[in-house]
């Protein structure tokens, strides 16, 4: 890139920003497009019941989830039973949270069993049990 200065030529030492930002701009929307298919859950298909509450929508609550093969999640992050108890603790009673259990239909009924027993040995009084409506079920299949 020569410019002219008079007789004398010379260099343009200024960056060019145009193609800093094009590429930006596209990362940008490659992320914007990929981030809500980064986030982690369990498929898990929910017992179905008839009278079925809402969950509340506040987030005073968190959601110990079992899949099918046992596999357990406190919201968004797998736990152990061994870590369990620990994360129980300090999410849930010290930041008086409420609890709630979403395990699915197939999960054998000792791994809730277990799961109830781990969450009642932190001092964990207040459960509530997750479930489905039919109605609502079928509309989303």
């Amino acid at each position: 890139m020569a410019i002219s200065m008079g007789n004398k030529k010379g260099f343009v030492s200024e960056i060019n920003v145009t193609p800093f930002v094009d590429v930006m701009l596209v990362l940008l929307i490659i992320f914007m497009v990929t981030a809500p298919l980064m986030t982690q859950g369990l498929d898990v298909e929910l017992p179905q019941t008839e009278t079925v509450s809402a969950l509340p929508s506040d987030k005073d609550h968190l959601i110990l989830t079992i899949d099918k093969n046992g596999k357990m999640m406190l919201d968004d992050y797998a736990v152990t039973e061994q870590d369990l108890p620990g994360h129980l603790e300090r999410l849930v009673k010290r930041q008086n949270k409420q609890l709630f259990l979403r395990a699915d239909t197939n999960v054998a009924y000792g791994s809730v069993v277990k799961a109830m027993g781990i969450i009642k040995g932190a001092g964990i009084d207040n459960l509530g049990v997750l479930a489905e409506n039919p109605e609502t079920a079928t509309a989303k299949k």
